[in-house]
């Protein structure tokens, strides 16, 4: 697939990302993007700029599979939205049930009955994939397991997630679960929206703590935050048949990718082949940025306010993910309403076309970054008497 025609693939489905509040159908089935010389064993992969969607490599992205443990992409992103949305405290003293600390498979080794705080059992789920943590939470958050999974379920509808479905928040094997590599994409790049996930995603290794006094050493189990430059997320998995699966994020520069690979044979293979990918991402694309959210449009005049002028500024950022070496020559057109008094601090005022090499590429918002306060009686009067 030539070059020019990936780029108007970027091009695209960037105009898409830029207008569409849910970027779950970016991900739609389609001819598959598999760039030459890039060789994949997994049963599935997925490459994709994480600022825009944009697609740099697939493979099988739509098939239903197993992914382990990358089931709690889902479990971290819907605790992270409950506590924003509910302005839960991290510090939120959470009991793990007798369920919570019976769980199998990775976990932080909860005693059952026991106090945790809710920052420490979602970074435990982060770093070492805990089984008992992500129950501990989902029973804190919810009430159930039960009524938890179905909020996942749900959310995943919401987003247009059609190629998933969740029976547990733990991925451990259960009949009925599954997803594919362009769901798991869509749902990780939510994730890497909430800051609190690097924090816990570029530990190391660490201690964590029991109300006992037990310690239980815990270490990541995404090793690429350690061996691949930029890499500083991620969310591994493994069972007999989802294999060796892995999602995760690098930033080098401007440019962040996200990489999802399922059903690789081993964890070796898993690493190396999403390597692969990552390197052939970085080596031929880039992000540019045509604005940056916050900067300064001008100062457009207001009628009847108490200041003549308000300063108008971008309300987000609006970036372009191209071939590395294509041209990006970024112009702005301010449409800026006809303005009266009263005008909010944030009121959107207008907006700023953006255009890509001459052509209509994005469209932002612009808002006003002070207010106006409308004339009283006494500024009109002031203003009579000054001009008489």
């Amino acid at each position: 697939m030539n070059k020019k025609f990936l780029v108007g693939i970027a091009a695209v489905l960037t105009a898409i990302i830029a207008f569409t509040p849910l970027f779950g159908n970016a991900f739609a089935a389609g001819a598959e993007v598999e760039p030459k010389g890039l060789a994949n064993t997994c049963k599935a992969a997925m490459l994709i700029d994480s600022e825009t969607g944009t697609v740099v490599y697939e493979k099988n992205t739509r098939e239903h599979l197993q992914i382990a443990s990358m089931v709690k992409i889902m479990t971290l992103g819907l605790a992270f939205d409950e506590i924003e949305r509910r302005e839960i405290p991290f510090d939120s003293i959470v009991t793990a049930s007798e369920n919570a600390a019976a769980m199998g498979g990775s976990q932080a080794f909860l005693d059952a009955n026991a106090d945790y705080k809710l920052d420490e059992l979602l970074k435990s789920i982060v770093v070492a994939s805990a089984n008992d943590s992500c129950v501990a939470v989902a029973e804190y958050l919810y009430g159930s397991v039960e009524a938890f999974v179905a909020a996942m379920n749900e959310r995943a509808q919401k987003l247009g997630l059609t190629d998933t479905k969740f029976v547990n928040c733990t991925g451990l094997p259960q009949a009925g679960q599954y997803s594919c590599a362009a769901d798991v994409a869509a749902m990780f790049k939510l994730l890497t929206e909430h800051e609190r996930f690097f924090d816990y995603a570029k530990v190391w290794m660490y201690d964590f703590q029991h109300p006992s006094g037990r310690v239980t050493g815990l270490t990541n189990t995404n090793k690429l935050i350690k061996f691949y430059e930029g890499c500083d997320g991620g969310k591994t998995g493994y069972t007999d048949e989802a294999r060796s699966c892995i999602t995760v994020t690098a930033k080098r520069g401007d440019t962040r990718l996200i990489c999802v690979a399922i059903g690789a044979e081993n964890s070796k293979t898993r690493n190396k082949e999403v390597s692969e990918m990552l390197n052939y991402g970085f080596a031929n694309y880039k992000t540019v940025y045509a604005a940056r959210k916050g900067e300064v449009i001008g100062e457009f005049a207001v009628a009847n306010g108490k200041t003549d002028k308000i300063t108008v500024v971008l309300e987000k950022d609006c970036s372009a993910f191209i071939a590395s070496g294509e041209q990006s020559e970024f112009s702005l057109e301010p449409q800026i309403n006809k303005l009266t008094a009263p005008v909010k601090s944030g009121d959107v005022v207008g907006k700023v076309i953006i255009k890509l090499n001459g052509n209509d590429f994005a469209e932002v918002n612009a808002i006003a970054q002070n207010g106006c306060a409308q004339k009283g009686y006494k500024d009109i009067l002031d203003d009579f008497i000054s001009k008489w």
